[in-house]
């Protein structure tokens, strides 16, 4: 059992520190006064029921919706009129849930794309890159040639996580990638994210799949209507009873 918890890593240099973070659409509110903190080569988890505000939240750190509150990323703070572009030139990351690969283009193609920006700016490593992405989703190696358009649901979350490692980001983040796959595909995807924390990035998962995330991550936050209900190291949130009852449902006690 893994005695992780945010006080014991307190000497991880802290990647995002949100405070009091509040989105409105019009006069609803849709996120009230959260507060998330993500250390480096940390994978933290937002779970929570459909509606709950997790791909709103997800939008506001990404610099798509206008937020109140404090966001710190990298140590800095961020004003309110940051922007996509330059948050992804920082490495922050968003795989989105509908994923948004281009169908007509080669899943190398689709990769290179991921680089675009590092290449913009004058980085040539583009093809070292490739090859560490081909190692950790070999199965994206076999497909290269082939149109993105034809791949399976498993392998086209495979390629849009590939396609965000392209840009080497320092975190992140997931927005449902389990959504519409087979078990046995959802397995293979959180291995690799597990698996993805060994290169250093940060990881923030937003997922429906409570069970999943939580096996997965090192902290969570259960995120209801806005905001956050519970938090905690995961292992102590898969054994807590408001949790095993609304989201793990029988059988949540391993």
């Amino acid at each position: 059992m893994s005695e992780h918890s945010h006080d014991t890593t307190a000497e991880k240099p802290l990647i995002l520190d949100v405070r009091d973070l509040s989105v409105s659409y019009g006069k609803v509110e849709a996120l009230h006064g959260l507060a998330l903190k993500i250390r480096a080569g940390e994978i933290v988890t937002v779970i929570g029921p459909n509606g709950a505000g997790k791909t709103t939240l997800l939008s506001a750190l990404m610099g798509l919706l206008p937020a109140r509150g404090e966001i710190v990323y990298l140590g800095q703070r961020q004003g309110s009129d940051r922007q996509v572009e330059q948050l992804v030139r920082q490495g922050m990351t968003l795989v989105p849930e509908k994923r948004e690969l281009f169908g007509e283009m080669s899943v190398e193609d689709n990769l290179l794309l991921g680089a675009f920006d590092r290449y913009r700016s004058g980085q040539r490593d583009h093809a070292d890159t490739m090859a560490e992405v081909f190692d950790i989703f070999p199965r994206l190696r076999e497909r290269r040639r082939q149109l993105a358009g034809t791949l399976s649901g498993g392998e086209r979350q495979m390629l849009a996580m590939g396609r965000a490692l392209m840009a080497r980001p320092k975190l992140l983040m997931l927005d449902e990638p389990s959504l519409g796959l087979a078990p046995l595909i959802i397995r293979e995807i959180f291995r690799i994210v597990g698996e993805l924390k060994k290169t250093g990035v940060s990881i923030l998962l937003v997922e429906q799949n409570a069970r999943a995330a939580l096996q997965i991550a090192d902290y969570g936050y259960v995120l209801e209507t806005g905001e956050v209900s519970l938090e905690g190291p995961s292992e102590a949130l898969s054994r807590d009873p408001r949790v095993i009852e609304s989201y793990l449902g029988l059988g949540g006690r391993h």
